[in-house]
């Protein structure tokens, strides 16, 4: 996952991402690939610990130098649709395991990227949440194209994906 998403390099052969061979691109230029193009749903969420849960959806459109209030607007829009808009203004500590999860979610998604890597995404959620939350990144990537790269322990998520590879004893199966 953290080569796909350009934050580590192969240690051999040569990783190509929308024509461009990554292993030669500068810290900016890979910077610039990942706040572009990759959305990433860590396991330990990843979040600011001193910014709010807007704050922190809405960061990657700052960093691309949005308006910061056309950056609240679409990132409360997406705390809308993971069912957090009540706890916006909540900082990371204030909010539940499943909370913290679904903000990282929604931060992943805000800049419509081509793809999201999402590692255990709905790990801290009670089943109902989950297959909402679930939903909602199927119907992303049916309606903006977005590939979701799902990293999961749970089958029946994995179920509901149109193409499950399996890493078994360090051999990916299809």
């Amino acid at each position: 996952m953290n080569i796909i998403g350009c934050l580590d390099t192969p240690t051999g052969g040569r990783y190509v991402l929308n024509n461009n061979d990554v292993s030669n691109l500068t810290e900016n230029e890979l910077a610039e690939i990942r706040n572009k193009e990759i959305g990433f749903v860590f396991q330990t969420f990843n979040l600011l610990p001193r910014a709010t849960a807007l704050e922190n959806v809405a960061m990657p459109l700052w960093i691309r130098r949005e308006l910061r209030s056309e950056a609240h607007q679409i990132g409360m829009k997406w705390l809308e649709l993971v069912g957090l808009k009540a706890r916006a203004a909540h900082r990371p500590a204030e909010l539940s395991g499943g909370e913290r999860q679904r903000v990282a979610i929604a931060r992943a998604m805000v800049t419509q990227p081509a793809c999201v890597l999402a590692d255990e995404p709905t790990g801290n959620l009670d089943r109902i949440t989950a297959e909402s939350v679930f939903d909602l990144m199927l119907e992303t990537a049916k309606k903006q194209g977005t590939a979701f790269v799902v990293v999961t322990h749970d089958p029946q998520l994995a179920a509901r994906c149109s193409r499950v590879l399996r890493l078994d004893k360090g051999v990916l199966q299809s």
